[in-house]
């Protein structure tokens, strides 16, 4: 037994494996999943590209209805009509990203599974990347509102019992 060789010691291999990881290492059973997913993913986003420009449409119109309005209805002056119409249009922007991200993954992969080409695939994991994380940012702004939202409706509730 020599000097250099210690048997209580931990075995030594890479900390990065030397092969790659590539799109051939995908069974049969990872294809058949992703085939499957992939019409319903398409759907999911054709029904927010849908909803999306719904929600759009509905902003314009305020905006365009609010002149006609006006002169029919006593107190419409009092609402911001503009800020409405801002606030359905910024909502159907933020519909249409992650439609487009879920419809878009949902195209590569089904491009992926007939071309078997490793852009294809790299692409819709891009683009199931940019969806969760578009998910998280809103989650995160939404967690950022709610502490506002009660700090506000406390001020505001304390206000309306002072001033009665």
């Amino acid at each position: 037994m020599s000097d250099l060789e210690n048997n209580y010691d931990s075995p030594q291999s890479p900390i990065v494996p030397d092969q790659n990881i590539s799109a051939g290492n995908l069974t049969e059973t990872m294809l058949r999943y992703l085939k499957e997913t992939s019409p319903w993913l398409k759907f999911i986003g054709i029904l927010g590209f849908i909803f999306s420009g719904i929600i759009a449409l509905i902003g314009l119109l305020i905006l365009i209805a609010s002149g006609f309005l006006t002169n029919f209805i006593s107190g419409w002056e009092a609402i911001p009509v503009w800020l409405v119409s801002i606030f359905y249009l910024a909502m159907g922007a933020l519909i249409f990203f992650p439609s487009f991200f879920t419809f878009t993954f949902g195209l590569k992969i089904s491009r992926y599974v007939y071309s078997n080409s490793s852009e294809d695939l790299e692409t819709a994991f891009k683009n199931n990347k940019s969806l969760w994380k578009f998910y998280g940012i809103m989650a995160i702004i939404s967690l950022a509102i709610i502490p506002l939202s009660i700090i506000g409706s406390i001020i505001i509730g304390i206000t309306s019992v002072l001033s009665l």
